[in-house]
């Protein structure tokens, strides 16, 4: 299922969400400007598993300790193919802007990165001694789609769904939209490590991503309720009324 566009309407500007999308897609023009010279960019700048674990020394020696500290955030910017960021990014808009206008811009900048943190940690601890790099908004936009599912579960969002050799578009429910998203990572996911194949995708930063955002507004959706979802005032006259 591939999202359109939901009916929520931002109230205010997602400035931090265009700046998002915009750096994103930035970086991955630089990726196809450099060439042949990416994957040796990718690992020298690139979260990479083994690098903390198993390839610790080699690392140090190599590349030096200011990359192993910022090469977690280096990789929430990275893409591999024009699929990759294009999926990645028409997530990011369709829900990160709602979201944003939510928690306020800074609020929404920190909470996407440590999302995307929290993804690639979740990542480490199964995959602990893989060499390949880990790239990708995906984590972080996963923890934008836990959040909306907490703060908007009855929006609609205008999905394309496969029915036979054609694409259908519906309005479905985020509580069935966002659910179903997160079952087929968990599948696949599952499916990565009973069949100890690497499939190139980081299926548990995305449930990783998912669940710490998820988790964050659940805690505290009170905090974060929209206008509409709070009480009526209630009056209180005086005596001159």
């Amino acid at each position: 299922m591939i999202p359109l566009k939901d009916d929520i309407k931002h109230r205010s500007f997602p400035y931090v969400n265009i700046a998002l999308i915009a750096i994103n897609i930035a970086v991955f023009i630089f990726e196809l400007v450099i060439g042949d010279r990416l994957s040796r960019v990718l690992h020298a700048n690139a979260f990479v598993p083994a690098d903390y674990t198993v390839g610790f020394t080699q690392a140090l020696d190599r590349y030096g300790f200011i990359k192993l500290l910022y090469s977690p955030f280096v990789s929430l910017f990275l893409h591999g193919s024009v699929v990759h960021v294009a999926g990645n990014m028409l997530f990011l808009f369709v829900f990160g802007d709602n979201v944003e206008d939510r928690l306020g811009h800074f609020r929404y900048l920190a909470f996407y990165v440590l999302c995307g943190l929290a993804a690639t940690a979740v990542h480490f601890i199964v995959n602990t001694v893989s060499p390949y790099p880990i790239i990708g908004a995906s984590g972080a936009i996963a923890g934008v789609l836990g959040a909306y599912l907490i703060l908007f579960p009855k929006a609609r969002i205008l999905t394309l769904v496969p029915l036979v050799i054609i694409f259908w578009a519906i309005r479905i429910p985020a509580f069935v939209v966002l659910p179903f998203w997160f079952i087929t990572q968990l599948f696949s996911g599952w499916q990565a490590i009973t069949s100890e194949m690497d499939s190139g995708v980081a299926w548990f930063a995305h449930i990783g991503g998912f669940v710490a955002g998820g988790l964050y507004l659940w805690f505290n959706r009170r905090r974060f309720r929209s206008i509409e979802e709070l009480p009526e005032p209630i009056a209180v006259y005086g005596d001159n009324d």
